[in-house]
């Protein structure tokens, strides 16, 4: 039996159910995070990953769409070790908290509803082949910009972007797509963010060039820095990822994705390149809390 929080309480994840009727479910009006948890099998421990982190931008998010909910960031966090331990959780998962609209009512609008907060979990490896890298093709699709619906929030509508371009990539026969912004420039992939490589600097595009915010892109530049690479946050052009020497995906789902062939070109010499490899490494040990200098990143579950 799975355990999840749901209306103000842990319960049975049969018992967590809504109306056909919830105000969010019609309008895509739900703002989510998704959080990791590892296992360190050799210590037999479980680590949280930025956990406080990733509740705080969920209260930054919530805060643009009117939301209010009883719970603070820090009985988020304690709910959501609470979790790990009563569904006696020994494996990497990932966390989904979700902030919905839980009104009975028909109305796209952002004011005089009540919100609500639900966290699972599932279990979750390494989705995306992380050793042996990726094929991406760049999306048809625009990335929304922050007059429409702001990419800095994880807002469930907006991800019908993400869905129409990580589609268009699959049936294309690639394993990722990336997205441009309404200027041409490269913005991310579907639901990660992106970094080239070029004469070992890493190149990353701004926030302004309509991305999410992201705490591993964050993560990923303070390795980088510390491992003595420069990091540039500027725009990218399309052409210039066929000629970096490296690319990769970054994000809590995704990890340190590399990767390798981007619309049929080999990016390099067509495999994950050493940088790339290099900061998996360190990001890899940082998250199961082997790195000292990197522990507050995480948080043990006990």
């Amino acid at each position: 039996m799975e355990y999840v929080y749901f209306e103000g309480k842990i319960v049975p994840e049969d018992q967590a159910k809504i109306s056909i009727k919830t105000n969010s479910l019609h309008y895509g009006t739900a703002i989510f995070e998704g959080i990791r948890a590892y296992y360190d099998k050799e210590n037999d421990k479980m680590w949280g990953l930025f956990f406080k982190e990733h509740y705080q931008r969920l209260f930054q998010n919530m805060k643009v769409l009117n939301m209010e909910i009883e719970e603070s960031i820090d009985d988020l966090v304690e709910i959501t070790k609470e979790l790990i331990i009563i569904n006696r959780i020994k494996s990497d998962i990932y966390i989904r908290p979700l902030v919905y609209f839980s009104d009975l009512k028909i109305s796209p609008k952002l004011i005089g509803y009540s919100a609500k907060i639900a966290i699972y979990t599932y279990p979750l490896g390494d989705y995306i082949d992380i050793n042996n890298g990726i094929k991406a093709v760049v999306s048809s699709w625009t990335r929304l910009n922050d007059n429409m619906i702001p990419p800095r929030l994880k807002v469930a509508g907006a991800y019908v972007n993400s869905a129409f371009s990580k589609t268009e990539a699959i049936l294309a026969g690639a394993d990722e797509a990336i997205v441009l912004n309404k200027n041409g420039y490269v913005s991310e992939g579907s639901a990660e963010n992106i970094f080239i490589i070029r004469n070992g600097e890493l190149i990353t595009p701004p926030v302004s060039d309509d991305i999410l915010e992201g705490i591993t892109r964050n993560a990923i530049i303070t390795i980088a820095r510390d491992l003595g690479y420069k990091v540039i946050e500027r725009h990218i052009s399309r052409t210039e990822l066929y000629v970096a020497d490296e690319v990769f995906f970054c994000g809590t789902g995704a990890q340190v994705s590399p990767v390798v062939e981007i619309d049929h070109r080999k990016i390099g010499d067509g495999k994950p390149g050493r940088i790339t490899k290099e900061i998996q490494s360190v990001y890899f040990d940082a998250v199961r809390g082997k790195i000292e200098k990197y522990r507050d990143w995480v948080v043990p579950i006990e």
